[in-house]
């Protein structure tokens, strides 16, 4: 029998937040920037939450549902580093798991029991264990399905452990409302509710048939679902498979539109270190580098380039996204926000230029060194001359999620 671990961290950046700042503890508090400022919240506090401030919610609309809320700027150094933590105690847990998102994993515990016990008594043993590594709160579902465990951590917050017998899947998840189903969004909500279905019971007891019919391969995925199967194409790929990223992508909104031409090349540069910072991380080279750029409009633009050869370096994937975006600024407009985006991943570089005397190789060691500074020093110690004028506080973001379908 299948014994699925799905680990949540509670409120993630605001715990690690009020780590730095125990004053925060118990208050309403909102990271992502200034309730004044564009961009949107990162994450909120259960106390903030209480007034309907929730992720991806504009700073502007959170100040206004919450006025008394403390609002803290994203610190991505701090969440990562806890999420490192995170992960090094799973890693003495069971060889397989996966890292969902910076503050969510999966875990295979299947033929573990010998080692850490009964299904409940190891997710215990590991909510102690985190909650010792890093004086963070978690919360973990255990099931046989991933599904049902990601429902059961989420029933189980704040700080709790709940355990789904065996046979008991569909049960479980019957009163609960549709939402709670991972990828059932408003839309899809809508939808289901114009045929009468608002609980999860309401929609297991509805033939597959009729809801491929109706809803096509989402009908079927979402009858599955219901009855506590991992079905939908995230659920069904094997733990632990990827975990490498299809791309990355680093994006900055502007708290005023630009079109101060130095201003926007240094925030690429900016842009373009943290894409080659996440690039030698994973120990990948892309080959297509991708600007986004939206005016004062919001008319969006993506732009894209393949390069001859895939590449890590900073200098590299900078030089091709200024000239894509030099080459597409209509009209020198002002610009409200900016994107560097990297694919066509490899794990090497390919074929080497012979004629560049090894300046590649040697630009690769100082980057590597600089990553090591940046570690140890914070991010702002190391940047690429271009980028000085173009850096900017960190908004932080679930970038890093992978979301289920």
């Amino acid at each position: 029998m299948r014994s699925i671990f799905h680990i949540d961290m509670d409120a993630f950046f605001v715990s690690v937040e009020e780590l730095y700042d125990p004053s925060l503890k118990g208050k309403p508090v909102v990271v992502g920037g200034k309730g004044t400022e564009r961009g949107v919240v990162s994450a909120a506090s259960y106390a903030a939450r209480k007034f309907g401030v929730h992720s991806a919610m504009p700073l502007r609309t959170a100040a206004k549902l919450c006025p008394q809320a403390i609002f803290v700027d994203g610190h991505r150094d701090r969440y990562e580093l806890y999420s490192k933590k995170v992960r090094e105690v799973l890693e003495t847990f069971t060889p397989k798991f996966e890292m969902a998102s910076i503050d969510e994993a999966y875990l295979d515990m299947t033929g573990t029991e010998r080692l850490h016990g009964p299904p409940l008594a190891a997710a215990h043993k590991l909510h102690e264990a985190i909650r010792a590594a890093t004086g963070l709160n978690n919360s973990i579902g255990c099931s046989t399905a991933r599904l049902v465990s990601k429902v059961a951590s989420d029933q189980a917050k704040p700080n709790g452990v709940l355990w789904i017998p065996p046979g008991q899947e569909a049960a479980f998840l019957a009163p609960l409302d549709i939402r709670k189903i991972p990828g059932v969004g408003k839309v899809s909500e809508r939808h289901l509710a114009d045929i009468g279905i608002y609980k999860v019971g309401d929609l297991a007891r509805l033939d597959d048939r009729f809801l491929t019919e109706r809803f096509g391969k989402l009908g079927l995925a979402l009858a599955g679902k219901a009855k506590g199967f991992d079905t939908g194409a995230w659920f069904e790929k094997e733990m632990a498979a990827g975990d490498d990223p299809k791309s990355i992508s680093h994006e900055h909104t502007f708290h005023v539109d630009t079109a101060d031409q130095a201003l926007l090349e240094s925030t690429l540069a900016h842009l373009s270190e943290k894409a080659g910072r996440r690039l030698r991380e994973h120990r990948l080279h892309a080959r297509t580098v991708q600007i986004k750029f939206r005016y004062s409009d919001f008319s969006t633009f993506t732009r894209a380039q393949s390069l001859d050869h895939a590449t890590l370096l900073d200098t590299e994937i900078f030089r091709t996204a200024r000239d894509l975006f030099l080459r597409n600024w209509e009209g020198r407009k002002p610009i409200r926000l900016i994107g560097v985006h990297v694919s066509g991943f490899a794990e090497a570089e390919g074929q080497l230029d012979l004629l560049d005397g090894g300046k590649s190789e040697r630009l690769k060691k100082v980057f590597h060194a600089a990553d090591a500074l940046r570690d140890k020093f914070g991010d702002g110690s190391v940047n690429l001359a271009g980028a000085l004028k173009g850096r900017f506080r960190e908004r932080v973001h679930d970038a890093l999620t992978k979301k289920p379908e």
